[in-house]
């Protein structure tokens, strides 16, 4: 290696620069006036510009490229003010690279190129400093020598020395150029120092980067001191632990992490667990033993292996397959309700015959307030098992069923796993409420995620995302219920057997009341049987009077308060035994909420009742008609889906094409235009059995004559005036029955269903079942309709 250092017999600051200076490109380095700079030099005609200015002058102008990656730089690539300077010392490297170490002199401006062979030389002109003297000038220098002196004490590349020097500095100019040479910046700012002309502008644009710089070195400095505390106290924490260790065994109570675990590792021993699941236990607790209890997986892995241990592996409960007791239990827990009960024990029977309850899912669809889930826990009571219930309604998520991974800060089990935690068994009774009110969103959907679990086939593996390891769910009983199946995905009603439970007539509802509702609402209110009496003509009045639904729950609410009122006068002292009358039970429930509007309804022509099913049960539906000046356009009302908006255009069509078999004026229709209405209005509405109610009400508005007060309907309707079978009739016909209504129009192709009736409802009720339009009228218009429905039957019949 050869090294030329030059004496110092010439200055190093040059009086004249010569007019035509050798350029060398600069590639990510800007050199200041006043600054010593080391250089690397290694292309070839950089070397010999290097060498051919040692040996002369040693000036040469030093200016920087615009783009590093240009190999061979050329006067559009090089920036338009450079710095002159002087070479001090080369070393000449093995490899044929030089080394050199060059001072700054002055700041210059290329004027004109003189030749671009051997290497780039050009014309260059002085920039001085154009510096007014000012308060302005001298209080940026100093701030700009503060901020700068507080950077050099944070920065650990910059030497202390730094600050004397810049503390002695007086020159704005020099101040810049010695910040600027000294902090790691970017070429592209240190470029724009070196080319401001303008002192004060110079001054105020290294005082903003001297504020930037500040900040971060000041940022740096406070995470590099969180990070150091925290270091230290994980170390003063390590120390104390193993102090403690020490002390424990000296004491002879041995280390708690490890008797942690050896407690863990007892428990899952204890334990039937199947290979899979003991392979990941004997794997995670080893991890466990391994793991300091500061450290951030020590509470998942425990976590982990507290749920494993907790689970019921192999634990299960005898079944009592004894079905006339099964029958019994059920008899005690359920008034009526037969053909549920048969259809539970032929389960339980094939059960005892397999020698396993488990199999089909059995699902009880009825209205609110029926005895679903109470059926689940008698099935539970039967068979001797433990009984667990999930209400799934709501649920948007795929993990609550499922759980969550354990990536997740707080994962946990779903909620399938987690009951049969609670219940301490693998082969309970879970009851799944609500099944059809789950819901999917960008979560996951939860109910695709109950088809492996309510699959006999698969849920004997099914894997849970938080243990990750497969479970037998085949020992479980699963019990659905829901409302209606029509929101429940076809492919989970076909995994499950679907048994229908509809409403209770008035009947089963005096004996359910006498039986379990009154009793228990006397207990729950603190009163004793003989401080109060209900009787039977009481329960009725609640039932027709202060309640119109499906289930029972409105009537136990009834007669709670009931039953608080005669709290009070017990509370208060009174020792006599409260009788609840009929006045009484006025007085104390006030007015009536539910008459019969029937009659008032339907009083005016164009009304008609019809009968709707609900997920909540039957219901009464008015269907108004109403005219007025137009074209025959029909406008229906009522939150109508598009099933029944079609249901309504036929009966009008039906009804305009027999205008003259219904003895109507032929140009009725030309004249009027009809709205049809179907109250309430906020409640959608959909499906075709209202088609022979529409069209009763269409005929009775045209023909000025009122439908018979007495009378509900219920029907499709065809453009040919026949009349199709429809579904629900158990349902609507008790909620005609609760409307006090004397009769009830179906179509004959449902005449099977009225065996599904109770005896007192076919008792109550007459029922007239038709095939066509003109058998409704004559049941509905009454010997008004007759002669000329008879006509219209025999036009139908022809058509």
């Amino acid at each position: 290696m050869n090294e030329i250092e030059f004496n110092e017999t010439r200055p190093a600051q040059v009086d004249e620069l010569p007019p035509e200076l050798p350029v060398l490109p600069l590639k990510d380095a800007v050199v200041f006036p006043d600054s010593m700079t080391p250089l690397a030099i290694g292309q070839e005609r950089s070397i010999r510009l290097v060498d051919d200015v040692v040996g002369g002058e040693r000036v040469l102008a030093l200016v920087t490229v615009r783009d590093a990656e240009v190999e061979a730089p050329g006067w559009d690539d090089l920036y338009g003010i450079g710095t002159a300077a002087v070479v001090h010392k080369m070393i000449r490297v093995p490899d044929g690279t030089l080394r050199i170490l060059v001072q700054g002199l002055r700041r210059i401006r290329l004027e004109e190129p003189v030749t671009d062979e051997p290497y780039l030389v050009a014309r260059f002109s002085p920039v001085p400093d154009e510096e007014e003297e000012s308060r302005e000038i001298e209080a940026l220098l100093r701030n700009a020598q503060a901020l700068f002196g507080r950077i050099i004490g944070l920065a650990p590349y910059l030497p202390e020395e730094l600050q004397i020097a810049s503390a002695n500095v007086d020159d704005a100019s020099g101040l810049c150029n010695l910040v600027a040479s000294t902090l790691r910046l970017k070429t592209e700012e240190k470029q724009l120092i070196l080319e401001l002309a303008d002192t004060e502008e110079r001054l105020r644009e290294v005082s903003k980067i001297l504020n930037r710089e500040l900040e971060v070195f000041e940022l740096g400095t406070k995470i590099q001191s969180q990070v150091q505390s925290e270091l230290e106290k994980g170390q003063r924490e390590f120390f104390l632990r193993q102090q403690l260790k020490a002390i424990q065994e000296e004491l002879g109570e041995g280390d708690p992490e490890q008797a942690d675990a050896n407690e863990l590792r007892e428990q899952l021993d204890a334990l039937e667990l199947p290979e899979e699941a003991q392979k990941a236990a004997d794997r995670e607790l080893a991890r466990l033993e391994r793991l300091p209890a500061a450290a951030a997986e020590y509470g998942v892995i425990r976590t982990y292996l507290d749920w494993l241990a907790t689970l019921p592996w192999g634990v299960t409960t005898p079944d009592d397959l004894d079905l006339d007791r099964a029958r019994q239990i059920l008899d005690e827990d359920h008034y009526d309700l037969d053909k549920v009960k048969e259809r539970i024990v032929e389960h339980l029977a094939v059960s005892k015959l397999k020698q396993d309850p488990a199999g089909q899912i059995l699902c009880f669809v009825g209205p609110p307030g029926v005895g679903k889930t109470s059926l689940g826990q008698s099935i539970a009571r039967t068979l001797g098992r433990k009984f667990a219930r999930l209400s799934v309604g709501g649920v948007r998520d795929e993990a609550e069923i499922r759980g969550h991974r354990r990536t997740y800060i707080g994962a946990m089990p779903g909620s399938i796993i987690r009951a049969i935690r609670d219940a301490e068994s693998m082969n309970p009774v879970l009851l799944i409420d609500e099944i059809e009110k789950m819901g999917a969103d960008v979560r996951g959907d939860p109910a695709s995620a109950m088809l492996e679990v309510l699959d006999p086939a698969q849920n004997c593996n099914f894997r849970d995302h938080y243990l990750d390891l497969p479970f037998d769910l085949s020992k479980t009983l699963f019990i659905c219920t829901a409302n209606t199946v029509d929101t429940i995905p076809p492919a989970l009603v076909d995994r499950m057997d679907v048994i229908q439970l509809s409403g209770y007539t008035e009947e089963e509802k005096l004996g359910i009341a006498q039986r379990y509702l009154v009793p228990r609402q006397i207990t729950e209110h603190g009163l004793r049987r003989g401080q109060i009496t209900i009787g039977e003509r009481v329960l009725r009045l609640l039932a027709r009077e202060y309640t119109r639904e499906a289930g029972v729950r409105g009537l136990e609410r009834r007669i709670g308060d009931l039953c608080r009122k005669a709290a009070v006068q017990v509370a208060r002292g009174s020792e006599k035994r409260i009788r609840v009358t009929e006045r009484l039970a006025r007085e104390w429930l006030g007015p009536r909420r539910f008459s019969a509007e029937t009659r008032r309804r339907t009083a005016d022509p164009g009304v008609a009742t019809g009968l709707a099913y609900t997920p909540v049960g039957g219901d009464v539906l008015y269907i108004e008609a109403q005219a007025y000046p137009g074209r025959g356009k029909l406008t229906v009302t009522g939150q109508l889906g598009e099933v029944m908006q079609e249901s309504a255009q036929a009966a009008l069509s039906w009804v305009r094409s027999h205008t003259e078999e219904l003895e109507l004026e032929e140009r009725w229709f030309s004249r009027h235009d009809v709205h049809l209405h179907v109250p309430a209005g906020a409640v959608p509405k959909d499906g075709p059995s209202a088609g022979i109610a529409m069209a009763t009400a269409i005929a009775s508005l045209v023909r000025e004559a009122p439908v018979a007060d007495d009378v509900a309907m219920t029907g499709e309707i065809t453009l040919t005036g026949q009349v199709l079978p429809i579904g629900g009739v158990r349902d609507k016909v008790l909620a005609a029955q609760r409307a006090g209504l004397g009769r009830v129009i179906l179509p004959r192709e449902n005449e099977h269903d009225l065996d599904e009736l109770p005896p007192e409802t076919r008792e109550a009720l007459g029922f007239v079942l038709v095939d066509s339009i003109g058998e409704v009228f004559d049941a509905a218009f009454g010997s008004n309709g007759a002669r000329a429905n008879g006509r219209v039957r025999a036009t139908t019949a022809k058509g």
